[in-house]
């Protein structure tokens, strides 16, 4: 957790005000992210178990903790049944579903520029 009177978080706050590409990977940026915008891209409508057979190295914390960080930045949007046992829904919001061109690409280069084994 970051001083919320740091030069850096002021750093971070200014480039992600006037670089669009510093804020799309601000959003979208680390280990996980990408995987599973790109599985609800996919899919459509996952569950949390789901999702997490679906990225099988992910553990249980940082999945959740993703989710919550896509969730609070507008990319996913979770659907809770009132039903027992409970049932959690996510799926892409309309602005997690306009990155779909930008997801599809970074896969076709992954897959086209992966080092051969």
């Amino acid at each position: 957790m970051r001083k919320l009177s740091s030069k850096n978080l002021e750093n971070e706050l200014m480039i992600n005000a006037t670089c669009g590409m510093a804020y799309t990977l601000n959003l979208i940026g680390g280990r996980w992210k990408p995987s599973i915008l790109y599985q609800l891209l996919l899919t459509g409508a996952m569950r949390y178990n789901q999702i997490k057979k679906s990225l099988s190295n992910i553990s249980e914390r940082i999945l959740s903790l993703q989710l919550k960080e896509l969730e609070r930045d507008g990319l996913i949007s979770k659907t809770v049944f009132q039903e027992v046992p409970s049932k959690v829904e996510y799926q892409l919001t309309s602005k997690g579903f306009s990155m779909k061109p930008l997801l599809q690409l970074l896969s076709d280069w992954g897959d086209s520029n992966r080092p051969k084994k």
